[in-house]
């Protein structure tokens, strides 16, 4: 089966090592950058959006992270990329709530996938991840963009992490779902760890990392906010900035990192 999957992603070998991990029954796949040497290395656990691939953007992101001395796991949850087989493909049972039911039952159904097996999915690569000698297992962190970013914030209250970095993180459906709302929110005033939450100024919607640096706040968390200038020219490409804008966001992301995940 993974044979299979790459030949549908063969840009992905660039720089890259594809490796395999349990999630229950399941068998996930995901792309591992390592810096030279023998390490032990820190590690950041990234979570991807909810698209189908990610090649273009781990190209980008991993030799950012390799550069900084920190290793770059990118696990595809289930469904998705290169464990597109391993079960559906959470747009598909999105879009087929909102055809049954409407908006209403589509959020409903994004949060409760989000919270299951995306989660379980998220846990069991962090586990994979932190029994690899290579690995410094109380220096790894977690990140992620859009719908990543939604997954590194329920990381930082469900996972053993150092530190948490959500770029983007529901910026799509910030008004449009109360359920993803709520669900953020609950996870940022139970989080154990400190989280930065970043984004372009241009990305869809800014009320997430405002809103969720104020429950932080409100909770006595510790967090980092920084809206950034534009990024691109449309929001589209505003929302892309946690994957293509690391000449921007890099020294504060890993500043952030090192400071909260010490040797």
């Amino acid at each position: 089966m993974l044979r299979c999957c790459l030949a549908l992603f063969p840009l992905i070998l660039a720089g890259a090592e594809i490796v395999s991990f349990p999630s229950g029954e399941l068998t996930l796949h995901g792309v591992l950058y390592k810096p030279a040497g023998s390490g032990p290395f820190p590690a950041v656990l990234f979570n991807h959006g909810s698209g189908k691939d990610y090649t273009k953007e781990f190209e980008a992101l991993g030799p950012v992270y390799n550069k900084h001395g920190w290793i770059f796991f990118a696990p595809y949850r289930r469904g998705q990329g290169l464990s597109a087989s391993a079960g559906p493909y959470i747009v598909d049972e999105m879009n087929a709530a909102l055809a049954a039911g409407g908006r209403g039952v589509r959020s409903k159904v994004m949060v409760e996938r989000l919270e299951t097996t995306q989660l379980s999915d998220q846990l069991a690569a962090l586990a994979w991840l932190k029994k690899n000698a290579y690995v410094q297992p109380y220096r790894v962190a977690v990140a992620g963009n859009s719908f990543g970013g939604i997954q590194a914030v329920l990381g930082a209250e469900h996972g053993s992490y150092c530190a948490a970095i959500d770029s983007a993180g529901a910026a799509q459906n910030w008004t449009t779902s109360p359920e993803v709302r709520e669900l953020m929110i609950r996870s940022v005033s139970n989080t154990k760890m400190p989280i930065f939450f970043f984004q372009a100024e241009n990305d869809w919607d800014l009320g997430p990392s405002r809103d969720l640096a104020q429950a932080a706040k409100a909770a006595r968390k510790p967090y980092q906010i920084k809206i950034y200038p534009p990024f691109g020219t449309s929001k589209e490409e505003g929302h892309s900035f946690g994957y293509y804008g690391s000449s921007t966001w890099a020294e504060d992301v890993f500043q952030f990192l090192n400071w909260h995940c010490p040797r």
